[in-house]
């Protein structure tokens, strides 16, 4: 069995959520969340479109946890489940970041780490303050190192972890109704089935999401460009 998915893996399936809901479930959900906002190489990860996409498949995750017959409690089950996945990955970037994170700056860039990206959340977390932690949680890329830049600057513990629960849940919150609603309300009113394009869904997910990130990343080279 592992010998066949290895045999049809391509690396381009690690940004597509359908492959993880496919081939772990729930499980590799928890994982992907811990990961994206725990571990650094993350960054790459389908946050936004997975959760999304778990919205519209909850009733069959939440079977492989806890079967309960409502859509409600699915859903319910899923965050709670899904939101201290990514509780726990931010708490382990910000003890990342309180450890070891002044001396990645020196760090040598690589295909996983790039110093850009610590920047840009440094300066998105001095902009922001504590709230940056729950605005970060939307912002593909940022929401990895927002947590280990919260550690490098020794932000207070309590704080830290209020702000931590509270985007997390909103975050989850936010994604997994969005799909299991609009899937929904869609299907009922048009009979138009989300599971049949989701390759159009998730790209039009990750243009919005990550718009701020491109637009941060070419209007400041713009702006040096005239600058100089």
């Amino acid at each position: 069995m592992l010998q066949i998915l290895l045999s049809d893996f391509h690396w381009s399936q690690l940004l597509q959520p359908q492959f993880y809901i496919e081939h772990g479930g729930l499980w590799l959900i928890l994982l992907v969340v811990f990961a994206e906002t725990g571990l650094f190489a993350g960054f790459f990860l389908p946050g936004d479109s997975l959760l999304f996409v778990a919205g519209i498949y909850s009733s069959n995750l939440a079977n492989e946890f806890i079967p309960t017959g409502n859509e409600y409690l699915d859903l319910l089950m899923l965050m709670l489940l899904i939101s201290a996945a990514g509780i726990a990955g931010n708490t382990v970037g910000y003890w990342f970041g309180r450890k070891v994170g002044p001396a990645m700056y020196n760090w040598k860039e690589n295909i996983l780490f790039k110093r850009k990206y610590l920047e840009q959340a440094h300066e998105f977390y001095e902009k922001h303050g504590g709230g940056a932690i729950i605005v970060a949680r939307f912002i593909p890329i940022v929401r990895t190192f927002a947590p280990i830049v919260a550690g490098i600057v020794s932000m207070e513990k309590k704080k830290f972890i209020f702000f931590n629960i509270v985007g997390c849940v909103a975050w989850v919150f936010s994604m997994l109704f969005a799909g299991h609603f609009l899937q929904k309300w869609i299907l009922n009113q048009f009979g138009f089935d989300l599971k049949d394009h989701l390759e159009v869904i998730v790209i039009g997910i990750v243009l919005v999401t990550t718009a701020p990130v491109l637009i941060k990343l070419f209007g400041g080279k713009k702006k040096n460009k005239n600058e100089a």
